[in-house]
């Protein structure tokens, strides 16, 4: 099959929609499918306004057309709800060509955290853009529960995975930190709720892998806690591995990737019991605690069983994911021929097409 995925967040962006897009990508041409991501590095940009390491498209639609129609593929899945999904959305609502979505992003909670923008006029908008949709991708039950809430309908499940050859449990001795070392990673901005952790008092030490635009500023602020800035794969493996507990403060994530990751580690998870942490780690108190009280959270997570933190990680699998994600596509020769069935089969019985018209 010949898969296109419009996504607006692509590489260089590190963040969890683009691992999660390129681990899909990278099974589906494993299983012999010709897969295509039409990112935001194929078009003009413009930085986005207060995360400058995000680019936005500009007037991407021409061109976009353009890219589509050479691929000439067989599904097409909208990933995210920027100017590039607007744009291919637009290309097929005109050209009646059915699509998925994906909902990776909680964005009027961002954008209300940010602005004060009331959540029913963001919801308003995300349910106009997904309703276009044969299908709307979430990656947790909680997530589907919150969206069936505020209206959206054609939910279905499309889970998450993890490398676990690259996050397993190692050594520890790779950090000479005071212990316990608590650790967050992802990026350092306001919407991942990061001070809520970082404005703890704890024994030991605070650790921050990542970077983003307000790495500087908590840097100051909190000189107490390490910033370690950004890690290729191999040393963030490392660094999982050597932490006790990996805190997640985030209220408003989808999913989370970075749990997954902590866990094949061996490490628990200390989060607040919200859509991600719920789903992942709720059901399983033996590799990490929730709590509203985060301090709370990360005590109660301490000491957890390694092993069960591995075992519960190794239910997910990229393989599985792909799976999920594969069911959900529709391709488009069975949408173009869903309609042309129904016209043949209203035709009257005995006459010839001119007749029956």
């Amino acid at each position: 099959m010949r898969i296109l995925i419009v996504s607006d967040a692509w590489h260089p962006q590190v963040n969890g929609v683009v691992r999660t897009l390129t681990k899909t990508r990278e099974v589906l041409e494993r299983r012999g499918h010709v897969v295509e991501v039409i990112g935001p590095e194929q078009f003009r940009r413009v930085p986005c306004p207060t995360y400058p390491e995000i680019e936005l498209s500009i007037l991407p639609y021409r061109r976009l057309v353009k890219l589509i129609e050479a691929f000439n593929p067989d599904a097409i899945h909208i990933a995210t709800e920027g100017p590039l999904g607007m744009a291919a959305r637009k290309y097929c609502k005109r050209n009646g060509l059915i699509f998925t979505t994906a909902y990776h992003t909680k964005f009027p909670e961002y954008i209300h955290e940010r602005t004060k923008l009331p959540l029913k006029w963001s919801y308003a908008f995300m349910r106009w853009f997904h309703g276009g949709s044969a299908g709307v991708m979430v990656a947790t039950d909680s997530l589907a529960k919150s969206l069936s809430d505020w209206g959206f309908k054609n939910l279905k499940t499309w889970s998450r995975g993890v490398d676990i050859e690259r996050f397993k449990p190692r050594s520890k001795d790779i950090l000479d930190l005071p212990r316990p070392i608590y650790l967050y990673a992802g990026r350092v901005v306001v919407d991942k709720n990061i001070e809520a952790f970082l404005q703890l008092k704890l024994d030991g030490t605070k650790l921050v892998v990542g970077i983003g635009p307000d790495l500087e500023g908590y840097r100051a602020k909190y000189p107490e806690a390490v910033f370690a800035g950004y890690l290729e794969n191999g040393h963030l493996a490392s660094y999982f591995a050597a932490a006790d507990v990996f805190v997640f403060p985030s209220l408003t994530d989808t999913f989370g990737l970075v749990l997954l990751e902590a866990l094949a580690s061996g490490v628990p998870v200390a989060a607040y019991p919200v859509t991600g942490p719920i789903d992942i780690v709720g059901p399983h108190p033996d590799v990490g605690a929730l709590h509203e009280d985060l301090a709370v959270a990360i005590k109660n997570a301490l000491g957890k069983s390694p092993e069960a933190c591995r075992a519960l990680a190794l239910q997910y699998s990229w393989d599985a994911c792909t799976d999920q994600f594969l069911n959900n596509l529709v391709p488009l020769a069975k949408a173009k021929a869903e309609p042309a069935a129904r016209a043949e089969s209203g035709k009257a019985p005995g006459k010839t097409p001119a007749a029956a018209e």
